[in-house]
This record gives structure tokens, C-alpha cells and sequence, in this order.
């Protein structure tokens, strides 16, 4: 019989933890040990390159996915990628401040709908006053609780075995919180509070609010980059993931629920509160990400014809999903509409109103996965667009979420200028800088309406040198020089080549094909357009004029029409979470909204094809 073997500790600096894992585990796994994450948008497949980090000590050889990745000198210099570096030996791992970024999460919207204070909320707290029992009044303690509330009751056995005691322990006196005729919970008149939570689950980012549910306003937020990452940077990835190794589904479950507790926990510490004294949960998502977050097995969505498992909002004991909150607290997940446009879709519909437009409206959530829906003045149409993660910084050479360092903005004026995210040295390029930079070289004509980037000797004689200089070989072919590596963060150059640029054309490609498609069918014009809301973390910091000149938003569409909501997924699911209706209403629009699948549509392919392609004009 084989001996055992023994545990390999791993030492992640500069904060000196320690993970033990068996010979042969990948560094990605031993990280995970100990609650360190880091974005590698391939999967782990090793062809990304983002997930490079410097073993200090005890570095194994470099493989075939590093010798593409990694330069001479920095693999020399001990840097490694760590979803195919395997630990043979004691090893010390730099684990720096680029896994770790933060990223810089929307989770404010143009709030349309008020909180009134007239409405019906899901959670009511009512002071009540009980007439203790005597003789002649032997009536139960629930019948006597129901008759001084003026309601029928029921609660669960857990409740009922608590009530006896806390009714003669406070004088008869408390306050009952109630779920419609539900008794959740029996506290002391200055303890009770009605906190609920709201979630948006999306394919990149995760943000949360904590809220009073008897003002509706916000006692903190929290916001995480999605731990599902690993698995693949977007939804195929992910269902991809489920079908080879089914495993993976309950390991993507239980980290995105992890990560959700971990945000009501520290918004918890903020309003200070207990996580367990939240009584709701409402969490919109997209379809992927719902289902994966239940528990459901997504394969369904890798086929045609797409079809999800769940429709209308799924409601359960939160504790039967694993969220911890108050234990018989629940949990809300949006309905979806169809296919892959979710409860993101439907929130955002909440949240903007869009229905409620006199005129032709549209709405677009940008991100990983696409949602369009057209408001035609009598009905909603949606569709969903595999858009890709570009807008994210996925499969961008130097690309990056929104997090520190992040380039933000592009402008020339003689000068090519950069701002970062946080003010600090340039670390890469995000998805609202990429397509600043694309607008400006389309403008010079260094980029040519097929996505072609010129070389400096193929460029127009007139344009500026501080461009031309910019236009250097990389690779056997052109690429920009953004940053030179003397003014990184890094100490390394910052370029976007011309595959990078190809990639943004495939974004923009899908949303502009949908938006064309979805238009089509409803008989519209885009100039016919009155509002374009613009949903999304990502979609809150896109220059309008920009977006138009790649052609992300129409071009014929007056800029002043095309509004930025803010995260709507998040405001949908904090209006859920408070009233009654809004859920009610949040049905309703799910099954009232016609799903258009794009991957069906005989045009699609033709349409795609021609909206790839960057407008001609200046």
C-alpha cells in the first residue's frame, strides 16, 4: 500500500499566508485555500496571460502557455502563470496588488420610481400590545397575538417555540414582524428594524445594498468582481465548464454565495447590524447566473434552442440556498424572460419604467452578455447578444476591469492624454478607454472602417506625429503604443494591438446587430427612438460621442436622448426587495415581453457582418 503524500505548504506575500495542498495542485487552488482570488478570463486554460504572478521561491520551469504569455526576462525573473503553474515543493508566491485590484463596481442608478411611503411593503413591523391569558381566557397565544393584531397568523414550528417565552419575558408587549400572514419574528419594541438586501448576481461584477424597509433607504453597499471568473470569463465558459466536468456547477454555486454573504456580512459591519437580523434578499441576475447561483444546471443554455429551466421568480427560505440572513429570512430571484435575457433584463425594465414611455424607447444593459429591449409603444421586445467580455478588458492584451490604474479615458488635442481610474500610473486599459482610443484613431484615419490598424508608413501624410510615433510593430504586426513603460504603473509598456481592436469590433457588432434587428421588427428608426437608457456598471462611463462614432449607439440618434440609469439590475432588485407590487409588477413584465432569439434569425448573420464594421466618417 502507497504511503500518503504530504502536504506542500505555499506561502502567498506580502501577507504571509500559508496553504497546504497535496503535489500536483495548480497555485490557482492552493490560493482558493485561503480565500485569494484572481482574474484569469480563460478558464484556466493558460491563454489570457492575466493571471501572472512571481514565485519567489521555488519556481518550476516555465511551460508552453508562459513561453507565449511571459517575456525571456520575466520568466527569468521567476513571474509565472498561475492556473498552469503546479506545486512540486515548498514554493513563496508574490501575490501583488494587480490580483488583488479592486475593482470600481456601479451600484448607484437615476433612481425613476420613488419610494413612496404608501406602499406595500413585503416586510411590516407592527408595536402590538397582547391581553395576557386569565381565567375564562385560555386562547392560545397565537389566537390571542392574530386578535390583537387584527389579522389571521401562522408561523413555522421555530417561531412558535420561541413566541411562549418572549410574550411573557416582555409583558405581553413587542413587536411582530410579519411576512403578509406570516409571523417571522416577535422582538422588544426598541430592537425591531426591518432590514432587507438586494443583489445584482452579474457575469464580471457583483454589487449589493442593505436597506430599512420601513424608509427604503440605503444603510450600505458592497460590491465584489464574481469568484465564478475562474470557471471562464462568460457565461458560455461557464455552462461549457458545467457540461464536462458537472462538478464545477456546485463549485460555482457555492463561491458566488459565498461572495454574497461575504457583501451582506460587511454591509452588516457598516449599517452596524447582524446579517442575521435581515429578514429578505432579492437577487437579479442574468439567466446563467441565476441558475448557477440555485444550484441549476445550466447545460440547457449550451444548446439549441436555449432553453433556460426557470421562468417566473423563484422564492425559497434563504437558508435553503445558503445565504445567511435572518433564518427565516427568504430569498427572491427575478424571472427571466427567455433564452439568456434574465432578471437583469426585467429588473432594469423595473427600475427605468420603459414601458411607461408615450414614445419608441429602447433599453441597453451592457456587458459580457448583451440585453437590448425595444419599447415600440405597445409592446416590449428582448433579445440577448453574446457580446464578449472586451467591454469587461477580457481577451484585451493589457486590458482590465475597472479597477485602479485602469485607463478610463482617451482624448487627443494635439497631445494623446490618459486618465486613470484612482489617478494613479497607468496598469492597463478598460472597456470605456478602448473605445475612446478607437474613436480617436478612427478619426485620424489610423483606423480604417474594417477595424484595420495602419502602420506609420501606411498612415496619412497629415497625421499628428504624437499618433504616427504611437504606431509601432508588436509581434510581426502594428499595435498602439498607449503607455510607454517609463510612465506605467508597471514598468512595462501598455499597447492594444490589432487584435485587441478586432475584438472590440465583435462587442460592438453584437449590440449594434441587435439594437438594427430588434428595430427592424418593430418597424422603428432609431432617429424615431425618444429615450435610449443605458444600463450596466460599464455603460455609466461611455463617452455618448465615442460610443456613437464606433458605432455602439446609433449614429442618427440625437445624443441628448441616449441616458445613463445607472446600475438598473440593482435598483430593480432594491425596489423588489421593499414593495410588494414592484415584485408583482416584475412578473408581469417577464411574461408581457417577447423573446427574440438572434441565433435563430435568418438576418442575423448578414447584419452582424455589416454592423462589425466602424461607420465611415469622421
Amino acid at each position: 500500500m502507497s504511503k500518503p503524500s504530504e502536504p506542500i505548504e505555499v506561502v502567498f506575500q506580502p501577507a504571509g499566508q500559508s496553504a497546504f495542498v497535496l503535489p500536483g495542485a495548480l497555485l490557482t487552488e492552493a490560493a482558493a485555500t485561503v480565500g485569494l482570488a484572481i482574474n484569469y478570463p480563460c478558464g484556466g486554460r493558460g491563454t489570457c496571460g492575466k493571471c501572472r504572478v512571481r514565485i519567489v521561491e521555488g519556481a518550476t520551469p516555465p511551460g508552453e502557455s508562459e513561453a507565449r504569455a511571459l517575456s525571456a526576462d520575466e520568466m527569468a525573473a521567476g513571474w509565472r502563470l498561475a492556473c498552469q503553474t503546479k506545486v512540486f515543493g515548498p514554493m513563496a508566491v508574490q501575490w501583488g496588488s494587480a490580483a488583488a485590484a479592486a475593482a470600481q463596481i456601479l451600484t448607484t442608478t437615476s433612481r425613476r420610481r420613488s419610494d413612496a411611503s404608501d406602499r406595500q411593503s413585503i416586510i411590516e413591523l407592527r408595536p402590538v400590545e397582547v391581553s395576557p391569558p386569565k381565567r375564562g381566557d385560555d386562547r392560545p397565544e397565537m389566537i390571542r397575538l392574530a386578535s390583537a393584531l387584527g389579522i389571521p397568523l401562522r408561523a413555522g414550528p421555530p417561531m412558535l417555540r420561541a413566541l411562549g417565552r418572549r410574550l411573557t419575558d416582555w409583558g405581553y408587549r413587542g413587536t411582530a414582524v410579519l411576512r403578509g400572514d406570516e409571523l417571522i419574528d416577535f422582538l422588544p419594541p426598541a430592537k425591531a428594524h426591518a432590514l432587507v438586501a438586494a443583489v445584482d448576481l452579474g457575469t464580471t461584477t457583483l454589487a449589493a445594498a442593505l436597506m430599512d424597509s420601513s424608509t427604503g433607504q440605503d444603510l450600505a453597499v458592497a460590491a465584489r468582481l464574481n469568484p465564478q471568473r475562474r470557471f471562464g470569463d462568460d457565461v458560455l465558459s461557464r455552462i461549457q465548464a458545467c457540461a464536462e466536468q458537472p462538478e464545477s456547477l456546485g463549485a460555482m454555486s457555492a463561491a458566488v454565495i459565498e461572495a454574497i454573504n461575504e457583501m451582506l456580512a460587511e454591509m452588516s459591519r457598516k449599517a452596524g447590524v447582524e446579517a442575521n437580523e435581515i429578514l429578505e434578499i432579492c437577487i437579479a441576475g442574468n439567466t446563467t447566473m441565476q441558475q448557477l447561483a440555485l444550484g441549476i444546471d445550466p447545460v440547457g443554455l449550451g444548446r439549441v434552442p436555449f432553453a433556460p429551466v426557470m421562468a417566473g421568480g423563484v422564492e425559497a427560505v434563504a437558508a435553503d440556498v445558503g445565504i445567511a440572513i435572518h433564518p427565516r429570512g427568504r430569498a427572491y430571484v427575478f424571472p427571466v424572460i427567455g433564452g439568456f435575457v434574465g432578471g437583469d433584463t426585467v429588473a432594469g425594465l423595473l427600475a427605468s419604467d420603459l414601458a411607461d414611455d408615450a414614445g419608441p424607447s429602447l433599453l441597453v444593459d451592457i456587458g459580457t452578455n448583451g440585453e437590448i429591449v425595444v419599447w415600440d409603444g405597445r409592446r416590449l421586445t428582448a433579445a440577448s447578444t453574446a457580446a464578449g467580455p472586451a467591454f469587461e478588458g477580457a481577451r484585451i492584451l493589457h486590458g482590465m476591469h475597472g479597477a485602479e490604474g485602469a485607463v478610463e479615458k482617451v482624448v487627443f488635442d494635439g497631445e494623446l492624454r490618459c486618465n486613470t481610474i484612482g489617478s494613479v500610473a497607468p496598469r492597463g486599459i478598460c472597456g470605456s478607454g478602448l473605445i475612446d482610443l478607437a474613436a480617436e484613431l478612427l478619426r485620424c484615419r489610423a483606423l480604417t472602417p474594417q477595424g484595420r490598424l495602419l502602420g506609420a508608413e501606411q498612415a496619412r501624410a497629415d497625421l499628428p506625429p504624437a499618433l504616427r510615433d504611437r504606431l509601432i510593430e508588436h509581434e510581426g504586426k502594428t499595435a498602439f503604443l498607449l503607455v510607454p513603460r517609463e510612465q506605467s504603473g508597471h514598468g512595462r509598456p501598455i499597447i492594444v494591438t490589432q487584435r485587441d481592436f478586432r475584438e472590440l469590433q465583435l462587442a460592438t457588432g453584437a449590440i449594434r446587430a441587435g439594437i438594427s434587428i430588434l428595430l427592424s421588427q418593430a418597424g422603428l428608426k432609431a432617429e424615431q427612438l425618444q429615450r435610449v437608457v443605458v444600463a450596466g456598471g460599464f455603460g455609466n462611463y461611455i463617452r455618448r460621442h465615442n460610443a456613437q462614432r464606433i458605432g455602439l449607439f446609433p449614429a442618427e440618434l440625437d445624443a441628448d436622448r441616449i441616458r445613463y440609469e445607472g446600475n438598473t439590475s440593482l435598483a430593480g432588485a432594491r425596489m423588489a426587495a421593499l414593495c410588494r407590487a414592484a415584485r408583482q409588477s416584475a412578473e408581469e413584465l417577464a411574461r408581457q415581453t417577447d423573446h427574440v432569439d438572434l441565433s435563430t434569425s435568418p438576418e442575423f448573420a448578414s447584419v452582424f457582418a455589416q454592423s462589425m464594421l466602424f461607420p465611415d466618417h469622421d
